[in-house]
């Protein structure tokens, strides 16, 4: 079920989403100061592309830098994506078959706001990195 889930999910929104994660990555690269909040984005870019199957866990081990990576990152890319998810989320809530789709873009909106100190895990093993 997940991999037919995964496949409208890419024709709907997924890879639109991924462009965008890509697109906010390769700006936040640009200079050495941006490159760990670059590679965030490509991070949940991946997972934005082919969401289930797969589950958000906070990280234990994530002190004040995840706090402060967090607020710049609200700053500088996690309103624009969410602000995408949202949009995309509430279009596809409108028909039927979007519901499940249209939710599993809300659920993204947390970890596109704030990404540092979250893994992305499967979720049979949600667990397994505690």
């Amino acid at each position: 079920m997940k991999t037919i889930l995964n496949i409208i999910w890419l024709i709907l929104c997924g890879f639109w989403m991924f462009l965008g994660y890509l697109l906010a990555g390769v700006l936040l690269c640009i200079t050495i100061i941006g490159i760990p909040f670059g590679v965030a984005a490509f991070r949940i870019g991946v997972y934005a592309l082919w969401p289930f199957g797969y589950t958000v866990v906070d990280r234990r081990d994530a002190g004040s830098p995840s706090c402060a990576g967090n607020v710049l990152w609200l700053v500088l890319a996690g309103w624009w994506l969410a602000l995408g998810h949202i949009t995309t989320g509430i279009a596809l809530c409108i028909t039927i078959i979007g519901i499940p789709l249209g939710i599993a873009n809300f659920k993204l909106i947390p970890v596109s706001l704030m990404p540092f100190g979250k893994e992305i895990v499967p979720t049979d093993q949600p667990f397994a990195t505690r």
